[in-house]
């Protein structure tokens, strides 16, 4: 995606012309570009939040590059909806919270073709299976309304009133959905251990 002159974000074609000059050096697809948007608000969200949320999204994803990606682009889809967003850092994590899931589920469909591409080869037995347990899959399996709490408590190191306030939900509900989470972690821990 790419922001165009007039505000409105949109895809390149093949007739469009960016803003600016490349050979002098002039800035294209700035955020002073976009209606309604306070360039320095922008600035001062970024540099504040965009730390905190890419060692975040790196904590879950486990590589560097593809948490920049992830935070990366949160910031670019905030921006298209500037206007019409109440609170900017609670979408910047709903946003990498939804990329997260995308690239988790991308990774399962790439395991999963190598899994059946390589179903000849011999298995190497595991020496150590107690470290085997894959906490990322257990995660993912969780349903939503706890997948999200647990996330943004745990990994993200958000209170439970800031997670509260993030997804909308009285705290109590906060509190029950993380036991509740806690609770069928340790019950799927149990089940892998058999």
């Amino acid at each position: 995606m790419i922001l165009v002159p007039g505000g409105r974000a949109g895809r390149q074609t093949a007739s469009f012309q960016p803003a600016g000059n490349f050979i002098k050096g002039d800035p294209v697809g700035t955020a002073g570009e976009v209606q309604g948007v306070d360039a320095d608000a922008v600035e001062e969200l970024f540099k504040g939040v965009y730390p905190k949320l890419a060692g975040w999204v790196r904590r879950l994803v486990d590589d560097d590059d593809t948490a920049h990606e992830i935070a990366s682009e949160a910031f670019v889809r905030l921006l298209s909806r500037w206007t019409r967003v109440d609170s900017p850092q609670s979408y910047l994590y709903m946003i990498a919270t939804n990329l997260v899931r995308d690239h988790w589920r991308k990774a399962e469909r790439e395991r999963r073709a190598m899994r059946s591409v390589t179903a000849g080869a011999a298995l190497d037995e595991v020496a150590y299976p107690v470290q085997d347990v894959d906490v990322r899959n257990l995660i993912a399996s969780l349903p939503p309304r706890l997948r999200d709490p647990f996330l943004l408590h745990y990994y993200g190191g958000f209170g439970i009133r800031e997670v509260a306030t993030l997804l909308r939900r009285p705290e109590g509900t906060i509190k029950a959905d993380l036991f509740a989470a806690r609770a069928r972690l340790k019950t799927l821990l149990r089940q892998r251990d058999a």
